[in-house]
């Protein structure tokens, strides 16, 4: 297993953070994806996290940062080993709704805080939901949901659908399901990190859709993509921000120009606080800012907010505060519903070229003040 940490420090990171003289330090374990097909995604979680991190300026906040490898058993060791030898009292970071499930309720059940600024599986919004388990993201469905929902506005009747076979893929495919009205013309599960899409582009072409809907993360989108376009096949395409964000845009190229996405964030959202990360997060990692870096720097504002606020050694209070949410959010006014996930708006953005970058923006609402469905399954 390898370690990382940021350039700030040389091994924990040890930062200064300002919280109120009657807080506890509090040390918080992050474990996320940042090496493999996946580590775009993990890199950006942990820039933006620690960006944050780097701006509030001050001493109570010890950071662990980690590398899972996208492998379940490794973030599992990891978890252990950030619980019983450096004593976390927060874990974060796990991109991948798999990891997230094989680490998650072990640490909420040893009484540890997880605040996940990505990974958002179903179990985890409702019978399997926790007091101590907070999602800053969304709920897995949700951008999907949105896409389904998009997909009734612009008049699509047959959508070929497909995702990876892994518990976020399920969630995909079922959110958008939920709210698409027409018909499903062809559905398929791939191979978690599959990079050859030919049959199922093949499978595309004969099915007799109108419009293609997937949700393929990281390397995977970048694959799809760009086969897709080669192939001609000539589908509109319609997408999570997972497959069309910054970091992705940047390998696939002009190949997902015009294609229509679904997302909570956007670099042109039009808030002070959202104005600001943008141009700081340019300016410390000489790269626009993605949907995984302003979930990250949400997470640590959350964080910080509640560190002001409260004690983490009196869980209670520390989780009212968790609960208030009392932060500059980048997507402007946030709050939590009953089961400690977004109850937020979620954008159509289509993908453009702005001088010589490529890039989203903003073109419309998909959904407002939108929960997940799974919130009434939530007993806490």
């Amino acid at each position: 297993m390898k370690s990382f940490t940021t350039t700030l420090a040389a091994a924990a990171v040890a930062l200064t953070l300002a919280a109120p003289a009657r807080a506890e330090p509090v040390t918080v374990g992050m474990i996320t994806t940042l090496t493999g097909g996946g580590a775009g995604l993990g890199i950006d979680v942990r820039d933006g996290f620690m960006l944050a991190v780097k701006q509030a300026g001050n001493k109570d906040l010890n950071v662990f940062i980690e590398d899972d490898q996208r492998k379940p058993d490794v973030a599992v060791q990891l978890a252990d080993k950030m619980i019983q030898e450096n004593k976390v009292d927060v874990l974060t970071g796990i991109i991948w709704s798999n990891l997230a499930m094989a680490v998650v309720p072990a640490a909420v059940g040893q009484g540890k805080f997880y605040l996940s600024p990505n990974a958002g599986p179903s179990a985890l919004a409702g019978k399997g939901c926790d007091k101590n388990y907070f999602n800053v993201a969304w709920q897995n469905d949700n951008l999907h949901e949105a896409a389904g929902a998009y997909a009734n506005t612009t008049g699509y009747k047959k959508a070929f659908i497909l995702a990876p076979n892994y518990p976020a893929g399920k969630d995909a495919l079922t959110g958008f399901k939920r709210f698409f009205k027409g018909e499903v013309a062809g559905e398929l599960y791939t191979q978690l990190g599959q990079t050859d899409y030919a049959a199922e582009i093949a499978q595309i072409k004969a099915s007799g859709a109108d419009t293609v809907f997937f949700f393929l993360p990281g390397g995977m989108g970048i694959a799809f993509t760009k086969q897709y376009a080669q192939s001609e096949v000539g589908l509109p395409l319609i997408g999570p921000a997972f497959s069309f964000d910054q970091g992705i845009l940047g390998a696939v190229g002009e190949a997902a120009l015009g294609v229509k996405n679904t997302s909570q964030w956007n670099k042109d959202i039009d808030n002070e606080t959202n104005k600001a990360f943008v141009e700081s997060f340019q300016a410390e990692y000489g790269r626009l800012p993605s949907l995984y870096a302003s979930q990250g720097f949400d997470t640590a504002n959350l964080l910080l907010s509640a560190m002001a606020k409260a004690s983490v050694k009196d869980a209670d209070a520390f989780r009212a505060a968790l609960e208030a949410a009392d932060f500059k959010s980048t997507r402007g006014a946030f709050k939590f519903g009953s089961n400690h996930h977004p109850v937020q708006d979620i954008y159509v953005r289509e993908v453009v070229k702005e001088g010589d970058v490529i890039t989203n923006k903003i073109i419309g609402t998909a959904l407002k003040d939108h929960a997940d469905a799974y919130a009434a399954e939530c007993k806490m």
